[in-house]
C-alpha cells in the first residue's frame, strides 16, 4: 500500500509540473518505471511502460508542433510556423529568471517572438499580419499546454489504476 501511494504522489507531482513547463511527464514515466522495478508483482508491466512511453513521446512532439499550426492557422507562413517551433524550443530552454515558471514564461515568449520574426522574414506581399501570426503561435502554445496536460492525466490515470489492480 506504501508503494502505490508513493507512486500516486509521484504521478501527482509530475501532473501539477507539466503545466509549469517542467518535466513532469518524464517524472511519472520515471515513477512509473521505478514502480515497475522495485514491485515486480505490482500490476505495472512492460506494455503499461511502452503506452506510458508512447503517450509522453506523443505529447511532447504535440507540445512544439501545435504552436506552429496555429501560426499557419492564422495566416502566417511555413517559416512563421518553424519560427513558432524552434521558438518555443528556445524559450524553454533559455527560460525566463523566474523560479518554476519561468521556462513556461519563455516557451510562450519564445513562440511568439519566433513566429513574429520569422513572418517578417517572408516577402511583404506574401506573409501575413506578423502580430495576427504570433498570437496564433501563443494561442497555439495555450492549446499545446492544455493537450500536454491533458495527455499527463491520462498517463496518471493508466499508471494508478494498473497498479492498483495488480
Amino acid at each position: 500500500m506504501l508503494a502505490i501511494t508513493l507512486l500516486g504522489i509521484v504521478l501527482l507531482a509530475g501532473l501539477i509540473a507539466v503545466p509549469l513547463g517542467l518535466p513532469g511527464l518524464w517524472v511519472m514515466l520515471g515513477g512509473a518505471l521505478l514502480y515497475w522495478i522495485l514491485v515486480p508483482l505490482g500490476g505495472i508491466g512492460f506494455w503499461t511502460i511502452v503506452t506510458a512511453s508512447v503517450l509522453v513521446v506523443i505529447a511532447e512532439i504535440l507540445e512544439f508542433s501545435i504552436s506552429g499550426k496555429y501560426a499557419r492557422r492564422f495566416g502566417g507562413s511555413k517559416r512563421a510556423s518553424w519560427g513558432a517551433i524552434i521558438g518555443g524550443i528556445v524559450g524553454a530552454i533559455i527560460g525566463v529568471p523566474l523560479p518554476v515558471i519561468g521556462s513556461l514564461i519563455g516557451a510562450f515568449a519564445g513562440a511568439f517572438a519566433g513566429a513574429f520574426l520569422a513572418e517578417l522574414t517572408v516577402a511583404k506581399e506574401t506573409r501575413g499580419d506578423p502580430t495576427r501570426v504570433a498570437t496564433g503561435a501563443l494561442v497555439g502554445r495555450a492549446v499545446a499546454a492544455a493537450t500536454k496536460v491533458g495527455i499527463g492525466l491520462v498517463v496518471a490515470v493508466l499508471v494508478l489504476s494498473v497498479a492498483v489492480a495488480g
